[in-house]
């Protein structure tokens, strides 16, 4: 039985991600619009497209994952069902993670003022590297998931063998136990997108920063756009961090089983969960002028419309 302040939480991450759905959808649409009819991708619409598309995807899921709790709970919390959950959850969230990490690396190294001679070879060889950064992504994720969807075979396999045998018991724990290791080594795999987008935001508003000194030492008392310029971009790479910081913790949290299903800590993880990829899309949209333009002329577009209709 879905008690009443698990019935908000989880009325709220649908709110939540029906607004992620929205930002990522015109983000999406305008990194699209910008590769149709051309033979080249650029690698940063080809980042933003496989970023938004998987948050888009992972949003849906839980969507649904959301109903499916409050109309369908009994049914829904079957372990079997779990599993697949879980499984579909964790490569979607994984995929997302990776994707938003590859954006920092992406930005670090096409914004970043550092001279040394390996970063150099990587701000002129980052366009053919984009497409494989992309391609390990999808496979990282996908080998990560592997294991959840294991024990699907694995409850099965327990469910229905017979336990006439004495050591049974200590053989289906030996197989809990050895899948909950490869799951373990598995997850730890995942840090490196943790790692990647921390030390490249890092690098990245130390870069920004002490640009941004230099430009101030120089300025004069007018106001200056390209100071402005940089300080909203230390604003946007802060956001990123700490939005992804908070989202690679509560995924930990949620695939590890820290807390009782529908307690109060997993459904506040729910929130925050479902919060962040949304607040992540508002700052994309806000940093780049181009995902601002497409829904100010679907805004004229509806009001046109609407006149002609009218008159």
């Amino acid at each position: 039985m879905v008690t009443s302040f698990a019935l908000l939480c989880l009325s709220v991450g649908i709110i939540e991600s029906l607004a992620g759905i929205l930002g990522n959808g015109i983000i999406l649409a305008a990194s699209s619009s910008s590769c149709i009819g051309s033979k080249t991708w650029p690698p940063y619409d080809m980042i933003m497209i496989s970023l938004t598309s998987s948050k888009f995807i992972l949003q849906s899921w839980n969507i649904l994952d959301y109903l499916m709790n409050i109309f369908y709970e009994p049914f829904f919390r079957t372990e079997n069902l779990l599993i697949v959950s879980k499984t579909i959850f964790t490569f979607l969230s994984y995929s997302s993670l990776w994707f938003g990490a590859w954006l920092s690396v992406f930005y670090c190294i096409k914004v970043a003022s550092f001279t040394q001679s390996f970063f150099i070879w990587l701000k002129l060889r980052i366009a053919r590297l984009v497409p494989w950064m992309l391609l390990t992504s999808w496979l990282c994720s996908f080998i990560t998931a592997i294991p959840f969807a294991w024990d699907i075979y694995s409850v099965h396999e327990n469910i229905t063998a017979p336990s006439s045998m004495t050591n049974s018991s200590s053989m289906r724990a030996t197989r809990k136990d050895g899948l909950g290791l490869i799951i373990l080594l598995s997850n730890a795999g995942i840090v490196m997108p943790l790692i990647l987008s921390v030390v490249s935001s890092v690098l990245l508003i130390w870069s920004l920063w002490i640009h941004t000194r230099q430009m101030q030492n120089n300025a004069s008392g007018f106001r200056d756009p390209s100071l402005e310029a940089h300080r909203k971009a230390i604003k946007s790479v802060c956001s990123f961090l700490i939005l992804y910081i908070i989202y690679f913790i509560c995924v930990l949290l949620l695939l590890f089983s820290i807390f009782s299903p529908l307690s109060n800590g997993e459904l506040i993880c729910v929130i925050i969960m479902a919060a962040c990829p949304t607040g992540h899309s508002i700052v994309l949209i806000w940093s780049n002028p181009k995902f601002q333009d497409l829904p100010a002329r679907m805004w004229h577009l509806i009001n046109c419309s609407v006149r002609t209709a009218l008159m």
